[in-house]
């Protein structure tokens, strides 16, 4: 059987939790997860997981933020004027939303608001996250 290292089309499937038991995503019910190996597609801590897998091979990992979405950054937090916002969107903490800045658009999430403010936060929602996969390898071609 084939292992799984760079260069191989890998279909896994997957679920993942938060330390506190979440699950926050889950390829069961849907398609297996089909990527390349080695060409960054994925988070750097889920590849080095199946590198050496073969189709069967289960196991569960759990790969610290830095490997994963990396820490939060306090630096990607900022505040808006409410006035900004077109009128039809009616802001909600936990909301995300699409922000365009000098031809790059990225989503935020809402994380406060005031009165007169908004505090976007840019970082990825499981940024600073210890994220645990249960894996299952479908096929190694």
């Amino acid at each position: 059987m084939t292992q799984a290292t760079n260069g191989n089309q890998v279909k896994v499937h997957y679920t993942g939790r938060l330390d506190n038991g979440q699950v926050f995503d889950s390829s069961h019910g849907r398609d297996p997860l089909e990527f390349t190996m080695g060409q960054g597609q994925l988070i750097p801590g889920f590849e080095d997981a199946v590198t050496g897998m073969q189709a069967g091979d289960k196991k569960t990992v759990t790969i610290a933020a830095e490997n994963a979405y990396g820490p939060r950054q306090e630096e990607l937090l900022f505040s808006v004027d409410r006035a900004q916002l077109p009128e039809h969107i009616q802001p909600e903490v936990g909301q995300q939303l699409q922000v365009s800045q000098e031809g790059q658009t990225s989503v935020v999430t809402v994380a406060e608001l005031t009165e007169k403010t908004i505090t976007l936060d840019a970082n990825h929602p499981l940024a600073g996250e210890n994220l645990t996969f249960d894996l299952e390898v479908v096929d190694v071609a």
